[in-house]
């Protein structure tokens, strides 16, 4: 494996030249937390909650209050085990001071799962319209769902694509209403042993979305949901199951907020993708996690015959951040994309990347990498691309691109490329550099202000994302870049 650091002054990385249709839900302001405007909570009463820290006796009370099938309590009860033996990470971040013991690993907002944003309770509804998840999903969504600390709480999908066959639900009423459906694909894309986060996740999951699309259908308007921490020292265990059937096509974008404590929490999800032949799954994830938050993540897909599955991933917020999306190209001409983005703030580690595994002839995949640290944050760029024997005529190309914008930041990558086929085609760059003397100059010699003139470079080299938004989120992310970057500056 290569492992590759750079120092602040080294050369300018180019602008990548990228067509990304990316949702934004919104960004944190990093340099400083009053900033950030989710960073309140609200003092809810929750119907239930476990006690803190972790046995099989918690894993059967989740189970029971979701009045599972016997299956699912075995398959929890196994991933307990798993998880208890198996060692924490030691090859990325710092996740020493995670305590297991100290963290609820179920809250109960409510005891109904409404469709009607008028029934949702008052203290829970007021925390969303302040994020402005209703008013989203009038104007942009196909559907919208609203998961509050430990069970979504919210909702709803629109008739025309309900009246063409899709499902889009939460995991839980997934398992109730479907369960013949989640028992044939539930753990088949990440097992349970796959890691120590991820038989965590299956031990104590609760939410997240089930989301399945039949043959030739195209949901041509995003499906949204969104997650919420409210609570202090309590984890988040959503779990998320998206199907998409043959010639079918769906977008699934995902935000993250929660408060300011003093104390941290953890959030740690699984995402299972399955694209059937000629499908094309997009999955965006917009996170801005307050900076108490370990946010350590599991997702992959499984690419079948000529599907498409595209990761797009901004990573802005959290304490820590692991997270590494990965495609699976398992049927020939199957193709895979993995876009990240990555900003580290004071006191910020983003461990960000992707994986490619070839399974298959003819399969093609890229990962792209940017990334911006300031304020003596952290940002790293750990990626696999593997090309099997047999899997003849593979294409792959990985670009890493990161600004520093100050001598106390850090950026650093760890390709591992394994390829065992000769006719494999391999390509990967990786630049990083501060922003130039000559183009700061250059706008200021224009009348325009230090400030908005490093503000406008970095738009710029985050210009691939922006570019093909909705005119009203293009305008929101730039004014929110200015804030991020306010004390950049000297």
């Amino acid at each position: 494996m290569a492992h590759c650091s750079w120092q602040y002054n080294l050369g300018m990385p180019k602008f990548l030249n990228l067509s990304i249709d990316i949702h934004i839900v919104d960004f944190m302001a990093l340099e400083e937390l009053q900033d950030y405007k989710y960073g309140f909570s609200d003092d809810h009463k929750y119907t239930y909650k476990t006690e803190k820290g972790l046995n099989e006796e918690i894993v059967k009370q989740i189970s029971k209050i979701k009045g599972e099938p016997e299956w699912m309590l075995e398959k929890r009860l196994l991933a307990y085990k798993i998880f208890r033996s198996k060692p924490m990470p030691t090859w990325g971040a710092d996740l020493s001071p995670i305590n297991f013991d100290d963290i609820t690993y179920y809250a109960r907002p409510t005891d109904k799962n409404v469709d009607a944003w008028e029934m949702v309770p008052d203290d829970i509804k007021k925390t969303f319209d302040k994020i402005g998840i209703p008013e989203a999903e009038k104007k942009f969504l196909g559907g919208a769902s609203a998961q509050y600390d430990s069970e979504v709480v919210y909702h709803n999908l629109k008739k025309e694509w309900e009246e063409q066959g899709v499902i889009f639900t939460d995991m839980d009423s997934g398992l109730r209403e479907y369960p013949e459906i989640v028992k044939k694909y539930f753990g088949t894309v990440i097992p349970i042993t796959d890691n120590k986060f991820a038989a965590l996740n299956t031990s104590v999951w609760s939410g997240g979305s089930f989301v399945y699309v039949p043959e030739g259908v195209h949901v041509e308007i995003p499906l949204q949901a969104y997650f919420r921490i409210n609570a202090e020292k309590v984890g988040q265990f959503e779990r998320t199951l998206i199907i998409a059937e043959k010639g079918s096509k769906v977008h699934y974008v995902e935000g993250c907020t929660a408060p300011i404590y003093s104390a941290s929490s953890l959030h740690s999800a699984v995402v299972e993708l399955l694209a059937m032949e000629n499908s094309h799954i997009r999955y965006t994830t917009i996170q801005n996690w307050s900076n108490n938050v370990f946010n350590l993540v599991t997702k992959r897909a499984v690419a079948y015959k000529n599907a498409f599955v595209e990761w797009l991933d901004g990573n802005i917020g959290s304490q820590i951040t692991m997270k590494f999306p990965c495609v699976m190209l398992k049927g020939e001409g199957a193709r895979g994309d993995v876009v990240s983005v990555a900003y580290a703030g004071k006191g910020q580690c983003q461990d960000a990347g992707g994986k490619m595994i070839h399974l298959a002839p003819n399969t093609t995949s890229r990962i792209i990498s940017k990334s911006i640290s300031q304020g003596g944050g952290r940002t790293s760029y750990r990626g696999l691309v593997k090309i099997v024997k047999g899997a003849k005529n593979c294409k792959n190309f990985v670009q890493c691109d990161a600004y520093m914008l100050d001598e106390k930041s850090r950026s650093d990558t760890y390709p591992t490329v394994q390829v065992d086929e000769d006719t494999a085609t391999i390509g990967h760059e990786a630049k990083v550099g501060k922003i130039g003397n000559d183009k700061l100059f250059y706008l200021m010699s224009r009348g325009i202000p230090e400030q908005e003139a490093l503000a406008m470079i970095v738009q710029g080299f985050l210009e691939p994302f922006t570019k093909e938004l909705p005119m009203e989120y293009a305008v929101e992310l730039n004014r929110l870049i200015q804030i991020q970057l306010e004390n950049a500056v000297g």
